[in-house]
């Protein structure tokens, strides 16, 4: 057994040093970071298959759905909701991108949008599902931060609404600007899968995992429905 292997086992859940594991990934994002700036596309692939791999990217993916999501206790069709500190780490050992296993179909759950009538559905995969996003999400976010548009604020890591608050006042300040308001339709809903997978422009295991959560399904009060557009909206 490696010492890295062994240094890993001994660890309590309660007692992981976090902010070792959350240096650890941040390094490897940064590399990824550059290496998209550069352009240097061969290096960003190598990297993210890295940090897939990673124990502390793992780790660290497995406390956010099971301890800081705020849909934590909404199960998925599994009926698995968060997890005792006991069971995280075999859940931990478990995530892989390439792992052969068969996507389970999304749970879906509507809920009533704020002062209407109207109710929206949301998408809860199994919590095995969660936690493999969420990797799949550490390793794809530093390549696509590199090339974002600066006043880009939607669904960024470190931006927000405040955030796009005092850019609109900046702008605004020296002299009036027309502001355009607009809302697309069921946006999320009709997402077309081809366009959006070449626009990922990935080949590795990442790309074709994207493409089973895509095509998964849902599971809407005990009936099973295709996906052939659009992207689920979790919590």
């Amino acid at each position: 057994m490696s010492r890295c292997t062994s240094r890993r086992r001994v660890y309590d859940w309660n007692a992981v040093p976090w902010r070792k594991l959350e240096r650890n990934v941040f390094k490897i994002q940064k590399r990824i970071y550059r290496a998209a700036q550069s352009g240097n596309q061969k290096l960003v692939r190598k990297l993210q298959g890295l940090i897939t791999r990673s124990w502390s990217a793992k780790m660290i993916a497995v406390r956010q759905v099971t301890q800081q999501n705020q849909g934590k206790k909404t199960a998925g069709v599994d009926g698995v909701v968060a997890l005792k500190p006991s069971e995280r780490q075999p859940l931990v050992r478990q995530l892989k991108v390439n792992d052969g296993k068969k996507v389970k179909p999304t749970r879906r759950v509507w809920i009533p949008k704020p002062g209407r009538e109207e109710k929206r559905p949301l998408g809860i995969p199994t919590i095995y599902d969660r936690a493999l996003q969420g990797l799949v999400k550490i390793a794809l976010e530093p390549e696509w931060e590199a090339v974002f548009e600066a006043n880009s604020y939607g669904f960024r890591p470190g931006r927000g609404c405040h955030d796009a608050i005092a850019a609109i006042l900046a702008s605004i300040s020296s002299k009036p600007k027309w502001v355009l308001d607009a809302d697309i339709a069921k946006c999320f809903d009709r997402i077309d899968h081809k366009a959006l997978l070449e626009k990922l422009n990935n080949s590795s295991p990442i790309r074709k995992k994207i493409r089973e959560w895509l095509k998964a399904g849902v599971m809407d009060r005990k009936a099973y429905q295709p996906t052939y557009a659009g992207t689920p909206q979790g919590e």
